[in-house]
């Protein structure tokens, strides 16, 4: 039991850690919270700097979101824990308590949570952002509709005969909440999406 609360706070001050801050300070750039869209994302960090400070950027957000779920697994934590672990690492990311709890909006450390917890369904929801993303060309809009099926693709997986390293509905529960928080981050994208205003992939800073 002191273990699982302990891997759990351990999860959620991992996700507190924020990569797009910590990139852009090792290369020397101005903190994106003070720019373009605000958020310490990789979005908006290729916005104002490009890939170079971008990659790094969503790679660590993924790290945040699939480390602990790693350690979870290899420390044989039961489903209950391994949700509650993911959702901690996904509420770090969104309210960090090292930066006043005002954190990105979840999409890259969802993935990592995906990963870590079955690679197939972190694979599921890249492909439905990318598909997503070539037909639309929003960000955003992408990141919304991969969140958005993932419960449905967990669902499916739960009910077919492959060897999943899972087999309760905890983890479409916590990933229901995820995708709650998620796209009640991305209210003011949702709004500009409904009215044109949203920036698509791509577009000039």
């Amino acid at each position: 039991m002191i273990t699982d609360i302990l891997l759990i706070a351990l999860a959620y001050l991992i996700g507190s850690v924020s990569s797009a801050v910590i990139v852009c300070k090792l290369l020397q750039l101005e903190d994106p919270r003070t720019q373009g869209s605000r958020n310490p994302g990789a979005t908006n960090v290729l916005r104002l700097f490009g890939k170079k400070a971008a990659i790094p950027t969503l790679i660590g957000d993924m790290l945040k979101g699939a480390v602990p779920v790693v350690i979870g697994h290899s420390l044989n934590s039961p489903d209950m824990v391994l949700a509650c672990i993911g959702l901690a690492a996904f509420s770090g990311h969104l309210f960090p308590v090292f930066f006043n709890f005002k954190g990105g909006k979840g999409v890259a450390t969802l993935i990592g949570v995906l990963l870590g917890t079955y690679w197939i369904l972190g694979l599921a929801f890249i492909g439905t952002w990318l598909l997503m993303a070539v037909i639309f060309r929003y960000s955003s809009l992408s990141g919304l509709t991969a969140a958005a099926m993932t419960p449905v693709y967990i669902a499916l997986l739960l009910e077919s005969s492959w060897n999943t390293p899972f087999d309760s509905e905890w983890l479409i529960i916590s990933t229901l909440l995820m995708t709650i928080l998620l796209f009640w981050r991305h209210t003011s994208n949702i709004k500009k999406l409904l009215s044109g205003e949203e920036d698509k992939i791509g577009a000039a800073k």
